[in-house]
């Protein structure tokens, strides 16, 4: 990687700035969200109970290989609504992420934002909103998915899909990081 970095005209201190960022983006925003996963299933039984049933009825119907392929993993509305919950329960990233607003202004809720403004959201703030998720947003409760009508999952699944960002600023290790999610749930039920 660095060879690649050097070869393409980086100087030492670009070359050090991304190799650090290539360590730390993919790896410990994911593992964030592993722990927080596996903290909120292991202290609360039922829903450990209820992800290991599905994962036991896929291995048994021969609906999940070994590994499980990622496609696979798709298929399964409960370990896909723990997964989404953990990314919203504790975001991976959780920054302010300050975007400028564009030299012209812009528009945002009504009000006349001037060009060159910075502004940031809270992901924690965003991701527990009571409006959103409902009375129950500060809790980890895959449910909130499974039973969602499909208005409801689309409006709170484009919100969480925000934990990876935008357009120009969507973090490209997001398909990596849910393949990742789907395969290593179903490989650790076991516990």
């Amino acid at each position: 990687m660095l060879g690649s970095f050097i070869r393409h005209g980086l100087t030492q201190e670009q070359a050090s700035g991304e190799a650090l960022l290539q360590v730390i983006a993919g790896s410990d925003t994911s593992a964030g969200t592993l722990r927080a996963v596996m903290l909120n299933l292991l202290t609360n039984p039922p829903m450990y109970r209820r992800l290991q049933k599905e994962i036991d009825e896929g291995i048994a119907a021969g609906k999940i290989s070994s590994p499980i392929k990622d496609a696979e993993a798709r298929q399964f509305p409960y370990l896909q609504a723990v997964i989404r919950e953990g990314l919203r329960i504790m975001p991976p990233a959780s920054g302010a992420f300050f975007k400028e607003v564009p030299a012209a202004g812009d528009v945002i809720e009504g009000m006349f934002i001037p060009g060159g403004t910075q502004i940031g959201s809270s992901p924690l703030g965003i991701h527990r909103s009571k409006k959103i998720f409902g009375v129950d947003a500060d809790l980890f409760r895959p449910e909130r998915w499974t039973d969602a009508t499909p208005e409801k999952f689309a409006e709170m699944a484009s919100t969480v899909d925000l934990v990876f960002h935008y357009g120009k600023y969507q973090c490209l290790g997001r398909g990596v990081a849910l393949m990742e999610f789907n395969k290593i749930f179903v490989e650790v039920s076991g516990l």
